[in-house]
């Protein structure tokens, strides 16, 4: 579970660019997702707008805390402990994944480099190899 600092790096200066468009960066997550699983839409009883703000907390913790992996990973264990009671399953990693490059891609525009794209790539990696284990299905 190694990344560079560099990717880091680019994973956090990345992620304040989007962070002034959150909630705008919500939608076209959510929208990207329902787009690539619309099976996935019935998992989400909630109002959106309030799972957005969720999601995009959720993000910046997770992003924020690339620094300390042995720090984050008790915390994305648990939020994986918290998805099983939602329904979420282990092959939903891969669309949510690409929901969030998609998003990035909109948000970053022209600063979603290939460089960026790949970093993001591992982090999405590490935080799915990391709560993969604690999924039930």
């Amino acid at each position: 579970m190694a990344l560079t600092q560099k990717q880091i790096q680019l994973v956090q200066h990345s992620f304040s660019l989007v962070e002034p468009i959150a909630e705008k960066a919500a939608d076209i997550f959510y929208d990207a997702l329902f787009g690539i699983d619309p099976s996935l839409k019935p998992l989400f009883r909630n109002d959106m707008k309030v799972q957005g703000r969720k999601l995009m907390t959720m993000l910046k913790a997770a992003v924020d805390g690339l620094n300390d992996l042995e720090a984050l990973v008790p915390a994305l264990q648990q939020l994986a402990q918290r998805h099983n009671a939602y329904g979420t399953k282990k092959s939903h990693f891969t669309p949510v994944g690409n929901a969030l490059l998609h998003t990035l891609k909109i948000g970053l525009g022209d600063a979603f480099t290939d460089e960026v794209r790949q970093a993001w790539i591992s982090v999405i990696h590490v935080i799915s190899d990391t709560m993969k284990p604690e999924m039930k299905e």
